[in-house]
């Protein structure tokens, strides 16, 4: 009997990305095998998001288109994990009962053994616990690169955002041990990977958990340690917990990168008060001043939301005064949208549609306007990137390769002739042109540096994946940029 298939579907943010490559790691430990592209397979999971507008449309609309299948093809199962899974419980198998497996957010390494008891018994298992079962960086672990891998620090906020469900679901802070972090990181660094990012619902807060508020500063020196990590990048940390250490730790240690993902969300002391965010425009702007003081060329990315309850256009504009006044190098914007189960969707002064698109439209125009200006003065400027794989959507077509630069710009280059260049390999280039989203370097690359993790990847690719994976022992893996999905926060 040939083993069976399965195919992770993921909505949502990094969080929820490096949750299905735990679940496609439980998969392949319990001798499953992931579909061929293009093939239906076996066991089809979605890993949710809550957050999002009409998440629950997009997964029932999705679930539905499914079900025909799943008919007329004996033996497929469908699970559906994840944040709306957490929130919706039992509503998800009464909407669409041909689903075999509901589970949520704190017990994700339960999934092989719910498919199982779904198969045996032949009804549906909803398994939802109200808190985390067991850390999820102790689970197997598929990951999708060999060069760059995610690494929690951390899971859950114990922060009370008005428009924020996450902490409902995702529960309150549970931090790691820097012990445990730093082995995983090593671990992955002697597979080939340079390049990690930590990650966590509010990464910078990590160690209140076992009382050291400097914990996060020390983690990042740390890395600095670790021989063959070039490249260490976080996300996502939270203003009022931003200190000084942590500028000096990420200024100090060479393998930090210069680059810093720091959410805004509105730039009007009376929103921010209505968002419950515990900081004000002053603290954000004095934040981004010393980080730019030590670091110079640290690009700035944020998160803002427009049209909040009772957001004037007085407070709309104190928000624009503070994208032009940071320069950030991008920005994802949202269309505020009620989230039931948050304190914001009882809010009155509720805004209408269309003030908030005239308001998300000129927040974008601006925004883009900025990062132009911004990415203007790298132009003439070498820089040395980490070839990536599959994010220049137009590569094939142009002939070029893409990177990222220590400061996370995308750039596209054009690849020297005769010389095999590969994701994970570094190269150094000459930008000669600069778009509002990304950079182009259409010169001769001045140097290649084949790099461990280029072998690593051309390891991988001649070579099938191997269907199980050691226990607390994760392979490689890459936390590419997610345009339309930060980690909520």
């Amino acid at each position: 009997m040939s083993a069976r298939t399965y195919e992770v579907r993921t909505y949502g943010c990094q969080m929820n990305v490096h949750d299905s490559e735990r679940l496609s790691g439980l998969l392949e430990d319990a001798g499953y095998l992931a579909a061929p592209e293009g093939a239906q397979a076996d066991v089809v999971v979605f890993n949710t998001c809550a957050v999002r507008e009409n998440a629950d449309n997009k997964l029932y609309g999705n679930l539905g288109h499914l079900a025909p299948i799943k008919a007329a093809t004996p033996g497929m199962q469908i699970a559906v994990g994840g944040c709306l899974a957490q929130k919706d419980r039992s509503t998800i198998t009464a909407k669409a009962p041909w689903v075999d497996v509901v589970f949520g957010t704190h017990n994700i390494g339960s999934l092989p053994v719910l498919l199982e008891r779904a198969r045996v018994q032949e009804e549906a298992q909803v398994e939802i616990l109200e808190s985390l079962e067991v850390f999820p960086s102790t689970l197997p672990t598929r990951r999708e690169s060999a060069y760059a891998a995610w690494v929690s620090v951390s899971v859950g906020c114990n922060n009370t955002c008005t428009f924020c469900i996450v902490p409902s679901l995702r529960g309150k802070e549970k931090d790691r041990r820097p012990g445990e972090i730093l082995a995983e990181i090593e671990a992955l660094v002697a597979e080939g990977v340079s390049e990690v990012t930590l990650l966590g619902q509010n990464v910078n807060a990590y160690g209140v958990e076992f009382g050291d508020r400097q914990a996060f500063s020390k983690l990042l020196r740390a890395c600095g340690e670790i021989e063959g990590l070039e490249r260490v990048r976080f996300t996502s940390p939270h203003p009022a917990e931003f200190t000084d250490d942590v500028i000096e730790a990420m200024a100090e240690t060479p393998n930090v990168m210069p680059q810093l993902h720091m959410p805004l969300q509105s730039g009007s002391d009376k929103v921010l008060k209505d968002m419950r965010r515990s900081y004000r425009q002053a603290r954000f702007l004095g934040i981004i001043e010393r980080v730019r003081a030590a670091m110079p060329d640290a690009a700035i990315t944020t998160d803002i939301i427009v049209g909040f309850p009772g957001e004037t256009e007085e407070d709309f504009q104190a928000t624009l005064d503070v994208v032009r006044a940071a320069r950030f190098s991008s920005a994802f914007t949202f269309q505020y949208s009620k989230r039931p189960g948050t304190p914001a969707a009882t809010l009155p002064d509720q805004i209408s549609p269309e003030v908030v698109k005239d308001r998300y439209e000129r927040l974008a125009a601006l925004v883009s306007e900025v990062a132009w200006e911004e990415n203007k003065r790298l132009v003439g400027r070498r820089v040395e990137l980490m070839v990536a794989e599959g994010q220049g959507r137009k590569d094939t077509a142009t002939h070029r390769l893409s990177g990222r630069g220590p400061d996370n710009r995308l750039v596209h280059f054009t690849p020297p002739a005769g010389v095999e260049v590969r994701p994970g390999d570094m190269v150094t280039v000459e930008i000669t042109y600069a778009a509002p989203h990304h950079l182009v370097a259409d010169g001769d690359v001045i140097d290649v540096r084949r790099t461990r993790s280029g072998d690593a990847w051309e390891a991988r690719h001649a070579t099938p994946t191997p269907a199980g994976v050691v226990l607390g022992m994760p392979s490689v893996g890459v936390p590419s940029p997610l345009p339309d999905a930060p980690v909520c926060r």
